[in-house]
């Protein structure tokens, strides 16, 4: 499959199907916010590295949480159920991202979280449809995680913590209030074996884009999110 070459005065993709057999699809075009959105909602999504042309992604088999198929590890619920981490959502977006950008991570040189990538994020935030779930211990952000919300699904990032357990924490604490506010899947994009414990499973790139056609039906749940 040819690697598709974006016009950036001309906001388009390839359909996702024509991705290359490793999921790339397409180098170049813009890394804004209106890109972003035609992204997702094609079930497309951007991953570089600092110093490299913009590259569009569409996996096959992509890597999908149904909500409804969470696991919550034993030794984790205790930590659940423990007062003092406390769950927020889209209080400090711009240091979750900057923190999953900045945290040191095994086997990597470097973040793929450029500053321009950064910068688009946080105009999404703005729109009412990036989000952070945030964990804080004794009024300091300890964990956290970012991602894209359209209609029905969530397209989860990246996540950070310098607390044992505090990013697993609020990973599952979104889930609990995406499962109630009827979101359906998460989309993790590609392979984890942290995300394949919590109950993530291979979908054909062709159901995945049959999922996310039903999941745009639903309205964006747009502004600021709030943990009732």
């Amino acid at each position: 499959m040819p690697v598709y070459e974006l016009d950036p005065y001309h906001m388009a993709f390839p359909p996702a199907q024509k991705a290359s057999r490793d999921g790339l699809l397409a180098v170049g075009g813009q890394l804004r916010e209106d890109w972003l959105i035609l992204a997702y909602r094609s079930g497309i999504f951007p991953w570089f590295n600092d110093g490299d042309p913009v590259l569009w992604w569409s996996p096959d088999p992509r890597f999908v949480l149904p909500i409804e198929n969470l696991k919550v590890p034993r030794s984790l619920k205790p930590f659940l159920k423990r007062p003092e981490y406390e769950f927020r959502l889209d209080t400090v977006f711009d240091e979750v991202i900057d923190a999953c950008a900045a945290i040191p991570r095994h086997g990597q040189n470097g973040t793929w979280i450029t500053t321009h990538m950064s910068a688009a994020y946080k105009n999404l935030h703005k729109m009412g449809l990036a989000h952070s779930a945030e964990i804080w211990l004794e009024g300091r952000l300890i964990a956290g995680l970012y991602g894209v919300s359209m209609g029905s699904a969530f397209f989860g990032e990246s996540m950070f913590t310098i607390e044992p357990n505090a990013s697993k924490i609020a990973f599952v604490k979104l889930c609990h209030w995406l499962r109630d506010k009827d979101f359906q899947w998460i989309d993790c994009q590609v392979y984890t074996q942290h995300l394949e414990r919590f109950g993530a499973e291979f979908v054909p790139r062709k159901s995945f884009l049959s999922m996310l056609e039903w999941a745009l039906q639903t309205p964006n749940k747009t502004g600021k999110w709030r943990v009732e």
